[in-house]
């Protein structure tokens, strides 16, 4: 019998050429959708899900995602090994296609639960973890993590850590290159202040060529993914791939992945969530839930200003349908 397992996972290497990161309140599985319409290719992340809620607090519906998504990754949170082993056998139950392991995340609320970046000052635990993920796992298991946090210096851990990993059995990470400031520094300033240090995340390319390395932070066109591919594995988008997603997936598919396919067009985009929207607002959902995600899909073209607006103040009204989106796209100029 052929080794789909093996299969998958090849196809999921070839899919970290180019990924979405994971981003709270804003990957949920309508933004994955949404995405997936872009780049059929792409690997598309979840927001990061903690293994206590799963484990301890009974939130599987946190799991839930559409077959239209794959190939797509869970990202857990926490820090207790067992724990984090049973979240992975969910996840795999599920059928994703990779679980990754937070180790870059500097909210309060994270530090306060010991995962996140915090842990990039206990190799060991995070080495025990892994370890404990992979043995509960049927796919892959990934680390996401920074260069270093506080006064660490990044020369000397990053390393140290991502030879941990490898010792633990990890082949793939994906690194922000930057440090997280886990003193000082709010959330939002992590993403911004500390600089970053690009030839780092590359030299550990070269240390460590057997280890499959994305790098993530600043990205935020299509020249400078294919500049950082000329260094590393794959490269991670983040705030770009969501207020301009158009811009980083809508050519990715053959500027990256080397597929022929003609890709959709905007228009074609919007006109393809038609059937996924209308399933949603049938059911109970609202528009907004869905629209909001979809606001920067015509960044920096005539008429983007008035295709936010339209949305965002029609997606919230009572018995908002698809109606609300047609409308907003006649006042686009996406010729």
């Amino acid at each position: 019998m052929p080794d789909t397992s093996r299969d998958k996972m090849t196809s999921v290497i070839r899919s970290a050429r180019l990924s979405v990161a994971p981003m709270m309140q804003w990957t949920d599985r309508h933004c994955r959708v949404f995405h997936r319409l872009m780049s059929q290719h792409s690997l598309l992340y979840t927001e990061m899900v903690t293994a206590p809620a799963l484990v301890r607090g009974g939130a599987r519906h946190l799991l839930e995602f559409y077959p239209a998504e794959h190939p797509v990754a869970v990202q857990l949170g926490g820090s207790d090994a067992a724990e984090l082993a049973e979240a992975t056998r969910m996840c795999c139950d599920e059928g994703y296609d990779e679980v990754n392991l937070n180790v870059g995340c500097p909210s309060d609320r994270v530090q306060s639960g010991a995962f996140g970046a915090i842990l990039m000052t206990q190799p060991d635990l995070v080495a025990d973890c892994v370890s404990a993920m992979r043995a509960a796992s049927s796919v892959e298991v990934t680390v996401k993590c920074r260069i270093g946090v506080d006064d660490q210096i990044p020369e000397d851990v990053l390393p140290q850590f991502l030879q941990k990993m490898q010792d633990a059995g990890v082949t793939r990470l994906t690194i922000h290159a930057r440090k997280a400031w886990l003193k000082g520094l709010s959330p939002k300033e992590n993403r911004d202040i500390p600089p970053l240090d690009y030839p780092l995340v590359y030299a550990m390319k070269q240390a460590f060529p057997d280890l499959h390395l994305s790098i993530n932070g600043g990205i935020s066109t299509e020249a400078a993914v294919k500049e950082h591919l000329q260094h590393m594995d794959g490269v991670m988008v983040g705030r770009a791939a969501y207020h301009q997603p158009y811009d980083i997936l809508g050519n990715a598919d053959a500027v990256i992945f080397g597929d022929t396919r003609q890709p959709l067009s905007r228009v074609e985009v919007v006109m393809a969530m038609q059937d996924h929207i209308e399933r949603h607002v049938a059911a109970g959902g609202k528009l907004s839930q869905i629209t909001k995600h979809m606001l920067g899909l015509f960044a920096g073209l005539p008429g983007a200003r008035n295709w936010r607006r339209i949305l965002s103040d029609g997606a919230h009204q009572e018995g908002a349908g698809f109606d609300v989106v047609r409308d907003a796209l006649l006042a686009v100029d996406a010729r």
